[in-house]
């Protein structure tokens, strides 16, 4: 049986290890334990960056700055973090305001019995993006799981 593709798996692990780190930064923010963040997009560190930035950092120790595959996945991996902090992020703030206007207006309604109103019945996710320290965070942390993967995998093959 074959090993999984190195670089699948780096950049895998660099996604979970972000996404239990949320953990232990929730509860730092909040005073409170709860796993509910290992399943949410964003929050402290980005897992997107961690898990583009680890792929990017691997290829680059293997196959070394000037190849190919090491500007694809620089440049994947910076259109990913642009995104998920700048987009997805706007995303969020704009549900947040929804949500905020959907509360003030069933307060308004029940002042106005005329004014038939429905409530949403879920709230829409306010916690899609990131902040750029989150981001610049999960890069960093993907940088480090990307080179002692590559560090590894190195010693493995005596090299």
């Amino acid at each position: 049986m074959k090993r999984m593709n190195r670089g699948i798996v780096t950049a895998l692990a660099g996604i979970g290890i972000a996404q239990g780190l949320k953990v232990f930064t929730h509860k730092k923010a909040t005073g409170k334990w709860d796993w509910k963040p290992i399943f949410q997009t964003g929050g402290m560190p980005s897992s997107h960056s961690a898990g583009v930035a680890s792929l990017a950092a691997y290829v680059a120790a293997n196959k070394g700055t000037r190849h190919t595959e090491t500007a694809l996945a620089v440049i994947f991996g910076t259109i990913v973090m642009y995104d998920a902090q700048g987009i997805r992020r706007h995303t969020g703030e704009i549900a947040r305001l929804v949500n905020d206007l959907d509360d003030n207006i069933e307060a308004i309604s029940g002042d106005f019995p005329s004014v038939k109103y429905m409530k949403q019945e879920k709230e829409l996710n306010e916690l899609l993006g990131h902040q750029p320290i989150e981001v610049a965070t999960g890069a960093f942390l993907g940088v480090l799981i990307g080179l002692i993967s590559a560090k590894i995998e190195n010693a493995a093959r005596g090299n």
